[in-house]
This record gives structure tokens, sequence and C-alpha cells, in this order.
């Protein structure tokens, strides 16, 4: 689903302009006649979907400057877009100091405003997913942090929320990469213990003759090459949250402890002489169908009906794709902050790529699809030339017809069809329209501007140089100049023969 844009104005004849833009866009607009009627929109049940608002500082009653001022009092996240007719340095600095992050004098252009849009909306996720990885880092991601749209994964949290006021054991199913250890922590820290420590294992890491001593510890000497004492994860978690990832791979003398430790409370170290009381909260983790473990007899059903007390049931990617475009949106802002990039947005083709392709390896391939796509992208918009193997899976999207890779024809054949296809954006431009402003709405240094023009023109007739030299009506020598004096060699791959 396209982003919610919160449009306030007075004027009628200014809404409409701005609604018809907004749309062209490909985002949502949500209109209000006055800064009163926005805030009650923000506190109605369809505010928490509001991702930006274009706001009119001239306005009666509540103005602009008001409306940036309540926000900044309710603490909201929100990014502010403010325009007005008088574009004095004082009103500009006024705003940006008020919480505004972009200002756009009326009567505003398409481009620029769109520039805005897109600007914002990025630093916003960018901002949100900084918040997220540094609650995770601090141990303190809640339940509350993980939004959804998805029924089936709001009901999976409900569930959740409802069990992490308790020591309940909890046993997450659900396939690999759907977030088990994100939604173990999550729940740790919406509980009491959370200011306790969280200690997750993968049991299916973990050596089978070291998984009684790693689990409960051992004591000194209890056997060859144990030279000093040992503590347990068990003990390790001593009040807080014990997390057992993979706790079907758990071998037979580890689950006769563990059914232990969870109906006693107590631990028997390896060469103790005496039992450990211990004081934690299981949370466990499976991919795998428990009790058919059981009918196989690998998997004690004593400790089945143990572990299975409050299942929560994770649904994977392909049952909850109305949280793609978001999650495509947050691992965008992350790793393009990480790689150094400025990325502003994942084009509508794009998105519907990923929103159509069925992700059995679920969040965790979709993030590192997403990790590629960033690294491989040599604009601020990520396109489907980025992600080629999912490209390749997805009926309607052939790979060729999107690669940014030059490819060589065979002399035989007649010239392939243009790379990229001129049909209209949302903004009624062509796709491959050249921008003359940068992201402060500037016009773009002329080597920019030809670098652009280059490399669109060696994508767009697929790196035949004899044929980007005549259409550019430059000679070849002068091409391959400008070239080396741009840096695009690489664009053309490194050779510079007849192609």
């Amino acid at each position: 689903m396209s982003a919610r844009i919160l449009v306030v104005d007075d004027d009628p004849v200014q809404r409409r302009l701005l609604e018809a833009m907004v749309k062209r866009f490909d985002y949502e607009p949500v209109m209000a006649d006055g800064a009163e009627a926005a805030l009650k929109l923000l506190d109605g049940p369809d505010g928490a979907a509001i991702e930006c608002v274009v706001l009119d500082l001239v306005m009666p009653d509540l103005d602009g400057m008001g409306m940036l001022g309540k926000l900044r009092e309710r603490g909201s996240p929100l990014p502010v877009i403010v325009q007005t007719a008088q574009g004095s340095i004082d009103t500009v600095v006024s705003a940006m100091r008020a919480g505004a992050v972009d200002f756009c004098v009326k009567p505003v252009r398409p481009e620029r405003l769109q520039v805005s849009l897109k600007n914002a909306l990025a630093q916003a996720t960018l901002a949100d997913e900084v918040r997220r990885m540094q609650k995770s880092a601090d141990g303190k991601l809640s339940l509350k942090d993980l939004s959804t749209k998805s029924p089936r994964m709001q009901a999976a949290l409900t569930l959740a929320e409802k069990a992490a006021g308790s020591d309940i054991p909890v046993l997450i199913e659900g396939e690999s990469g759907t977030g088990k250890e994100l939604f173990a922590r999550a729940i740790h820290a919406a509980g009491p213990r959370a200011k306790k420590p969280f200690v997750a294992v993968n049991c299916g890491a973990i050596p089978a003759n070291l998984v009684e001593s790693i689990l409960f510890g051992h004591e000194r000497g209890s056997f060859t090459g144990a030279a000093e004492r040992q503590v347990g994860k068990f003990m390790e978690a001593d009040g807080g949250t014990l997390f057992l990832d993979e706790i079907g791979e758990l071998p037979a003398d580890a689950q006769v402890k563990l059914l232990r430790a969870l109906q006693e409370g107590e631990i028997d170290p390896v060469g103790s002489r005496k039992p450990v009381k211990v004081d934690f909260r299981l949370v466990s983790a499976t991919n795998r169908d428990l009790m058919a473990l059981v009918r196989a007899g690998s998997f004690r059903e004593d400790l089945f009906y143990r572990l299975h007390i409050y299942p929560v049931t994770l649904p994977p990617l392909r049952e909850r794709m109305e949280d793609v475009p978001d999650l495509v949106k947050r691992f965008v802002a992350r790793f393009a902050a990480e790689e150094g990039k400025r990325l502003r947005s994942v084009s509508a083709d794009a998105m519907r790529l990923l929103s159509e392709y069925k992700w059995p390896g679920n969040v965790r391939q979709l993030e590192n699809a997403v990790f590629r796509a960033v690294v491989l992208a040599g604009s601020d918009e990520i396109g489907v030339a980025e992600f080629p193997q999912v490209a390749a899976q997805v009926p309607g999207y052939e790979p060729a017809a999107f690669s940014a890779e030059p490819v060589i024809p065979s002399p035989s054949t007649q010239p392939a069809a243009p790379l990229i296809v001129a049909e209209e954006q949302p903004n009624g431009l062509p796709r491959d329209h050249l921008e003359l402003v940068d992201f402060h709405g500037h016009v773009r240094p002329m080597e920019t501007l030809e670098a652009d023009i280059i490399r669109f023109t060696i994508t767009h007739y697929r790196g035949r140089m004899t044929e980007v030299a005549r259409r550019l009506g430059i000679g070849r020598s002068t091409l391959y100049r400008k070239l080396k004096e741009l840096g695009l060699e690489a664009e053309a791959g490194g050779d510079h023969g007849d192609l």
C-alpha cells in the first residue's frame, strides 16, 4: 500500500491541486481543511497510518506554526513539509525550528513537492529504523515496536502481549526466517523480567557432546579438558529469559534435563554433586512439527506438553504480503545508511515485483535481497534491475528487460529493443526523464548531468558503444575520453572495443 499523506490547507483550490499532485506521485492523500481537523484525524483510528504531513502555515484559528507546536508537545515523529506564499528567511527558520523537515513556497512545482515527499519519507523511515535498532541493541524492543498490517501477524502479537506479563512457557512456531528470535526478545522486553538477562541458544548449532555442558554448565575436572568451572546458559539466564531456538534438535539426554528444569526449577551441572536452583522464563522456538517428532520417537512427549502450553505461530511472509512494502522501506533505510548511499525510494515496478514474489526464505530472504539491491543501486532509486534473481522467478518481469548490465548482441540478430521503456510516471513525466534539480531543489552540476546522460545512453543501447557515440552526436574517441574523465569506464564493462 502506498504512503498516506495528510494535506492541511484551508484553501479548497490549493487542497484540490495538492490532492491531485499527491495522487500522481502514487501516494494516498488524506485531506483536512484546517489544523484542528488535522489533529482530530491524527487522533482517530486511521491516524497511525499517516506517514507525512504537507502543512500550510497561514490558516485561520490554529495556524501551521500552532500545529507544529502541538505535534512537538505530543512527541510526534511525523515528518512535516510546510508551505506558504511568504518565503522569507525568518519564516523558514521559524518553521524548521518548530520541527518541519522541509519548506515549499506556493505555488509549489510538482517536481519540487515530489522530491520533498521522497526525502521526508526516507528520513522518517531511517529515523524509525534507527530507533528500532537502538531499542533492539538495548534489549528494549517491545511488541508495540513490531508493527504490522497483517491480521494473522496481529493475532500473533496479541497472543504474545497476553503472555508477556506472566512466566508461562511460550513456544514460537514458524518457518525459518520469520523472525522468531526477534519475537522472543520482544516478549522478554514487554514482561517483568525486561531488566534481567535475555540468553539465546541455537540448539541445532551445539555439538551433541557439548550440549549438556553448554546448557547446564560443568564443574572443574568433571571430564577431560574441564580445567575450570563453567556456568551454563541456564545460570546465565537466572532471573531473566532463556530462549532455546530450534528446540526440536535437542538430544534425548538434554531433553530429560530440560524437563526437570521446567518441573523442579533446578538443574544438574555436569560433575556437580547437588542440583542448583535456577529462576528463569523459558521461550522456545521451532521450525519443525514437534508432534511429528514425538510420533517418530525423537522428541519426548512429556516435554512436548510442557513446552506446548502457550504456542504462538508466526505466519510466513507469503501469508502477510501486506507487510512487504514497510519491511522493504525499513531495510532500504538501514542498509543505505550503513553503506553510505543516498537512496530516496524504491520504484513502483520494483515494489510490485517484491509484493508478488512468494519469499520461501521469508523475512530473512527479503532482508538479504534488499541488502544486495542497495549495494547494486547506481542511482537514488532502487528498481527491478537490482533484483535479478527475484525477477527471474516472477512472470512478467524479464530480467533482461530491466538489467543495467551491457548485453552483447549476436551480429546476426537485429538490434535489441530499448532496455528502458518510457512509460508514464505518476507525476506525468516519462520514466527516463532527467532530473535537473537535486534533493534541495538546486540545479545539478553540468558534470553530474552529463554523467547521467552517458550512463543512461549506454544502458538504453545495451552497451553498443558505436551506437551510443552516434546517438550522443560525438566521436567514439571523445566518448571514451569522457568515460575516463567521469569515472564511467565500468559502465561500459571496461571494454572499449566495438560492441
